[in-house]
């Protein structure tokens, strides 16, 4: 789905080159696909791992399935499902799991995955609470909460990247990633998507990073995200004088008496 330009990864400075996903799979990446794909196997085996541990809200919050906050992160629906959601974890984790070190990637990953999850269990009572009538047996599974989390770390760590989506080929910013995102599952996704879900993941990991910023040690303010935003405006102004003024060179060049 997406083609990155990768600009460098690690905790040095950005490179220069365009490329396909991250030049390294950390060993983090590596065992979380592994673990997914092993269960996502034993779930197709044996069915009964699928009503335990995907999130159904009657069964959290009234059963006392209180793990399938947690589980369900494991668990997808189909080989579509699995593929996509480890591929945007292999393409944007890869360089976060790579910055931060596999313990806080680890910690990050899961904390968002699971509070996806308590979202996914509490958004229906608060419908309900609401007046607005919804089923609290509808089962979810999926990555997706941790995987948009991930991104929305990506996104904020290096805004500035370029990212080149597959299709439709569209490149634009890495701090876009998240409402590009958002947009595709609304228009493409149907309605069997978990729109709570990733929103869930999205929030947390904002909760995570606003105390322990995207690189660490430095919280992340809106203050700062206004700061980045006027920079990045600032570029983009500066980047059209400089090619109006080169056009303008170009111009007054063309028009120069030519001697023979």
């Amino acid at each position: 789905m997406y083609g990155g330009g990768q600009q460098g990864y690690g905790r040095g400075g950005p490179g220069m080159g365009m490329g396909f996903g991250p030049p390294v799979t950390p060993p983090i990446i590596k065992n979380l696909l592994i673990i997914n794909a092993a269960t996502f196997v034993a779930a197709a085996l044996i069915p009964s791992i699928q009503f335990l541990g995907a999130v159904v809200p009657v069964l959290v919050w009234q059963g006392g399935y209180l793990w399938q906050p947690f589980t369900y992160m494991w668990l997808h629906g189909s080989l579509g499902h699995i593929a996509m959601n480890m591929f945007v974890l292999w393409m944007f984790g890869s360089p976060m799991a790579m910055a931060w070190g596999a313990k806080r990637f680890l910690r990050y990953y899961l904390v968002c995955g699971t509070g996806a999850g308590v979202f996914i269990a509490t958004a229906p009572y608060i419908l309900l609470a609401l007046g607005i009538d919804t089923d609290l047996g509808v089962p979810t599974v999926g990555a997706s909460g941790a995987v948009y989390a991930v991104v929305l770390a990506y996104s904020l760590t290096w805004p500035d990247r370029t990212i080149m989506l597959i299709f439709p080929p569209v490149a634009f910013r890495a701090i876009w990633i998240i409402p590009v995102m958002f947009f595709m599952t609304v228009a493409m996704g149907g309605g069997n998507v978990s729109h709570i879900g990733h929103l869930g993941g999205v929030v947390v990991g904002w909760l995570l990073l606003r105390r322990d910023g995207p690189r660490g040690g430095q919280p992340l303010t809106v203050s700062q995200l206004r700061k980045k935003w006027d920079r990045y405006r600032m570029k983009r102004r500066l980047r059209a004088v400089r090619q109006q003024n080169e056009s303008g060179r170009a111009q007054q060049s063309d028009k120069r008496p030519t001697y023979h």
